[in-house]
């Protein structure tokens, strides 16, 4: 988990609105989420929080975020302070934190693309497990497990380049460099397979694990034509995932 989001935490909360990340990615994710009512959320890897303020604001009754961040926290405490929706922010490893109480649903948005290796990936999904309650639900966005990054096609007209640091192998660094109107910034994921994966959930004591291709919304559907939309979705570089503890 190289990637220091300190320095960049305003440029990446506004990289989130590139077109591909509402219509495809958010769209996915709040998808499987579904109707959070009454449960208690737990968003890992959180951010500044953009997805833990929709689970709250589509009724989630307990919402906390965590992430490793400063940077990213003091902007996720911002929003708060000033819309105040009752959601606790905490800074903190998602491989380490240890909640007061389990939760019914822990979400991740990119997370798990950061284990450099098998160990680290069984770390985040013990992590995961552990603040789970029994038959509680995890759900993810990930960096694609299955998409060999070296053979990608170009990203740019989606708002981001994706390149392979050295040979394609497990472990292998991907960078990620978002294009914004002021300038752009580069993070860095690593190569997992699908079979690592499914390994670690299932050591973390995870079944009923399913993953998804990422979809197109019909807004984004009616804002570019289908064919724009192609590349991305037909080398799709991220991937959804759910499992039950």
């Amino acid at each position: 988990m190289t990637t220091n989001y300190d320095p960049i935490a305003e440029q990446y909360k506004r990289s989130k609105q590139q077109p591909w990340r509402t219509h495809i990615e958010a769209f996915g994710l709040l998808q499987l989420l579904g109707d959070p009512t009454g449960l208690s959320v737990l968003d890992m890897a959180c951010g500044e929080g953009f997805y833990t303020r929709m689970a709250r604001q589509r009724g989630a009754a307990k919402v906390t975020g965590v992430d490793l961040s400063e940077g990213m926290i003091q902007l996720a405490r911002k929003h708060e302070d000033a819309h105040r929706l009752g959601i606790e922010y905490l800074v903190a490893d998602a491989r380490r934190f240890e909640p007061a109480s389990a939760y019914d649903t822990v979400v991740a948005a990119y997370l798990l693309n950061y284990a450099r290796d098998r160990q680290e990936l069984q770390a985040m999904c013990d992590g995961i497990a552990r603040c789970l309650k029994p038959g509680g639900r995890f759900i993810t966005v990930n960096g694609s497990c299955c998409l060999n990054f070296s053979t990608a096609p170009s990203f740019r007209k989606y708002g981001f380049e994706t390149a392979v640091i050295g040979e394609w192998c497990e472990g292998a660094p991907i960078t990620w460099t978002f294009f914004l109107d002021d300038g752009e910034f580069t993070i860095e994921n690593y190569h997992l397979d699908q079979a690592a994966h499914e390994a670690a959930f299932r050591a973390a004591g995870f079944r009923d694990i399913r993953w998804h291709e990422p979809q197109l919304s019909a807004e984004g559907d009616a804002v570019q034509k289908r064919i724009f939309w192609t590349d991305f979705l037909n080398n799709s570089p991220i991937t959804l995932i759910e499992c039950h503890k």
